[in-house]
């Protein structure tokens, strides 16, 4: 037999005890066996729940026979709740073999012991100007009612102003981690606060005492620009593990991992399942009979075209119907039927056309192909714009009113929506896409747009529709060259499409249309030759992601400028991982030095300048202000390529300077950031969002290096509002034009408002996630931890604020709405 123990625990309860064990195990020949238990030596009976275990599977299937339903969570009750058992054994018996899956003593059980009665996680905390905000969820064995919340200063009395606020936290019973009755264990508590004190957070029931210290200093640094977010750091410091392993009813359906990505996307910052917030957000009967009534100013019709081939009929007709729904009444849906005498589609389809003049369709002779057929739909249409929709996909009701409503501000060339994933029945919707505006470097690494995309109708035509030899990627393809041939899109952040899982259906498996990546592969290449831009592109390993790797030709002198006080070892290591390490090998350093005051940092610059003829020490003999030092530097520069470093980062690959300046180098970026990873190999930075903290927040912090981050945006390049100049390329030339940094930002906000001025200039701001450095962050300098520090960074937050409130009040255009900026990152509510 094969097994492993995933977690044990020896649980002592009022009114009962038992031992609890989670693993899984299997007979390599098939054979059926039966857990087995004793307690100090008698047999007990067990309570078992089967657990899906496909991660098992995946891993020994091929070798051996190995089901599904390996995985076990199993509770051994104890008769005497009062005694400690001196011993626990755990056994699997079949018909050949006896083999122990766990032996432990009266010492090993006591070391899993566990008497507490509440269960709770703190979500999140937030300080506002005069309050302080709690956020979390927390139950007992006695009953939710029997929680008691309170909060006091640390060492002192209890804080009367508190307002505590109780919410229902579906989301937390269906983890299994509270009853039904206990739904309304969400708590929002505000109270006021001194950012120099200390408090304890208490959550208290009838026998049992919980108290958390909240440090406001500790709380600023991870949700100000300081700790740039680092929410996800600070949620698995709050999580109470011991309230995941009671997710057995979460773990049965979707195994430990999934447990686990459970809790970081659903559980925390009490966001809730997306199904549950698509039913909260979605239009009511009301408002949707109100949409009928509206009149437009504009209101241009919209061709609607879809190639069926042997389409289910149940699918037919939702897709149909969908259209048939819209509250918006001019459309025309334009269906060519490549399915070769299927006459069940054929009778469907001629049903709805004699019910409904607006269904028009033409059965193809035969099956020309997904481009062949489309274009066979795209023939028949007559309205101004044509919007894509695949034969089993289902439209929101409002997907045509909010694209014409859309159209009222402007005649855009092209409009796309946000679009969930439905189950093949239909009943539930998952992994929502809440995009951003439109991104050319995160559609030129996958295509995200996808679904609900609508054009012009001269623009599509004018391109001459969809091409067969993209088929399978034909509609990135199309969309290349639409947007190539476009001057204005618009992104309509609504959930407005819902993309269809099923057995055929690449959202449920993408390996099913393999050929589609290679497809995909040369629609990029082919709109880069066609855009006069140099590059190759490569496949990343995920499906349907592309790395783009852009030519540098000539390769230009980078100019690195690296401002450093002491700390030698830092510097020398910063240096030399680019000597070392670096295939690119046309840069400069230029090292300003600022306020340096042991001797040894003064003989490492005159060593490493004899060294190397390459290296520049220059001195700026002012006080600190980052913006100024910075500004000096580049005053000594001879590169047309400007790289701001930080003294403690260390080169991790070694296209990392090619990387950010092969994206640098086009005429239409302005600057590029890298992905900084901390020693432990978790992300510092990943891209940054304005408006949290009510300044900006790195979004990807603390997730791993390779994990994906929210639509695999940590893993491939795509376009952010700003960058970190922590490890930021930009043109000299630009950085002139716009007057470098602004000097008013002594310590931060440099950065952030140095890309918003690249972006008014209409340039990309670039987050490269091939481009890897360690960065050792506030080894030079500290956090901005104490109240002098903390008071100098909410002044400089405050001059951002005044000076860019347009984006602050609009929001991050590469963000999306749907994610509220007091939450973490990429999380609905």
């Amino acid at each position: 037999m094969k097994y492993y123990i995933d977690g044990k625990k020896y649980r002592v309860k009022p009114e009962e005890a038992y031992i609890r064990v989670n693993g899984w195990c299997f007979d390599e020949e098939g054979l059926d066996y039966e857990l087995k238990a004793m307690v100090d030596g008698k047999r007990c009976e067990i309570v078992q729940k089967q657990i899906a275990r496909s991660d098992v599977q995946k891993k020994y299937g091929k070798k051996c026979k190995v089901t599904g339903q390996c995985g076990f969570s199993v509770k051994v009750f104890l008769e005497d709740k009062d005694k400690n058992p001196e011993s626990f054994v755990l056994y699997a018996e079949s018909r050949k073999e006896k083999q122990i899956l766990l032996q432990m003593n009266g010492k090993s059980l006591m070391k899993n012991y566990d008497d507490s009665t509440i269960s709770y996680s703190i979500d999140w905390i937030n300080l506002e100007k005069e309050k302080m905000v709690v956020s979390g969820w927390a139950t007992s064995i006695y009953g939710v009612d029997t929680i008691k919340l309170n909060v006091a200063e640390k060492g002192g009395s209890d804080i009367p102003e508190i307002k505590t606020k109780r919410n229902a936290r579906k989301d937390i019973i269906d983890a299994g981690l509270a009853k039904e009755e206990d739904i309304n264990c969400g708590f929002i508590l505000e109270f006021p606060y001194r950012i120099d004190k200390e408090y304890e957070f208490t959550i208290a029931d009838r026998k049992r005492c919980k108290h958390i210290t909240i440090n406001p200093v500790q709380v600023k640094k991870h949700n100000s620009v300081a700790s740039k977010v680092g929410f996800t750091r600070q949620f698995v410091k709050c999580l109470n593990m011991k309230n995941i392993k009671k997710g057995i009813g979460y773990i049965s359906k979707n195994g430990f991992k999934g447990l686990k990505e459970y809790v970081v996307t659903r559980v925390n910052s009490q966001g809730m399942p997306y199904n549950e917030w698509f039913e909260l957000h979605k239009p009511s009967k009301e408002e949707l009979e109100k949409e009928r009534k509206v009149e437009f100013d504009y209101a241009p019709k919209i061709s609607i075209i879809v190639p069926t081939y042997k389409t289910p009929i149940n699918f037919l007709r939702d897709m149909i119907d969908s259209v048939i729904d819209q509250t918006y009444s001019n459309w025309e849906l334009c269906i060519a039927d490549g399915s070769e005498g299927d006459m069940a589609v054929e009778a469907e389809l001629k049903r709805y056309s004699e019910q409904d003049s607006r269904i028009r369709y033409r059965l193809l002779e035969k099956n020309e192909g997904i481009s062949g057929n489309t274009n066979a739909a795209l023939e028949m249409t007559e309205g101004e714009y044509v919007g894509l929709f695949d034969h089993d996909d289902i439209l929101a009701p409002n997907a045509l009113y909010e694209v014409v409503n859309a159209l009222q501000e402007k005649k855009y060339d092209i409009l796309y929506t946000d679009e969930d994933k439905i189950t093949g029945d239909g009943k539930e919707h998952n992994d929502p896409n809440f995009k951003p505006d439109f991104s050319m470097d995160l559609f030129r690494s996958h295509n995200y747009i996808t679904h609900f995309f609508v054009v012009k109708t001269e623009i599509i035509k004018g391109i001459g529709g969809f091409r067969a030899e993209y088929d399978g990627s034909q509609d990135y393809d199309l969309m290349f060259r639409c947007i190539e041939n476009s001057e204005n899109i618009k992104h309509i952040p609504m959930i407005l499409y819902h993309w269809r899982i099923h057995m055929n259906s690449v959202a449920g498996d993408p390996s099913s249309k393999m050929y589609a990546y290679e497809a995909g592969k040369k629609a990029i290449e082919d709109h880069l030759k066609r855009m006069g831009i140099k590059a190759t592109v490569e496949h990343v390993g995920l499906w349907g992601m592309y790395h783009v790797i852009y030519d540098t030709p000539g390769d230009p002198l980078i100019s690195i400028v690296i401002p450093n006080k002491d700390h030698v070892d830092d510097l020398d290591k910063c240096i030399q991982s680019i000597l070392t390490k670096s295939i690119y090998k046309n840069y400069e350093f230029v090292i300003v030095e600022n306020n340096s005051e042991e001797q040894k940092t003064f003989e490492y610059y005159e060593k490493i300048q004899k060294k190397h003829d390459n290296i520049t020490v220059v001195t700026w003999e002012k006080g600190f202000n980052y913006s100024a030092i910075n500004n000096y530097g580049v005053q000594f520069t001879k590169g047309d390529y400007l790289l701001f470093l930080n003294n403690d980062t260390e080169m991790i690959t070694e296209t990392a300077l090619s990387e950010l300046l092969g994206c640098c180098m086009r005429e239409d970026v302005g600057a590029v950031g890298a992905k900084l990873l901390y020693s432990d190999d978790t992300v510092q930075h990943a891209g940054v969002v304005i408006g949290f903290g009510g300044y900006a927040g790195h979004v990807n912090m603390g997730i791993k290096r390779d994990d994906y981050g929210y639509m695999v945006r940590a893993r491939i390049n795509c376009n952010y509002s700003a960058v970190t100049a922590a490890c930021m390329m930009t043109k000299k030339s630009l950085f002139e034009q716009v007057g470098g940094f602004d000097e008013q930002f002594v310590v931060a906000c440099n950065d952030v408002d140095y890309c918003l001025k690249i972006r008014e200039l209409d340039k990309w701001v670039i987050y490269n996630a091939f481009s890897e450095w360690y960065h050792y962050e506030s080894k030079s300098r500290g956090y901005e931890d104490t109240p002098e520090k903390l008071k100098r960074f909410e002044g400089e937050v405050e001059k951002f604020q005044k000076k860019w409130p347009e984006i602050l009040e609009k929001g991050d255009p590469f963000y999306n709405p749907n994610f509220p900026i007091n939450r973490a990152p990429f999380t609905w509510g």
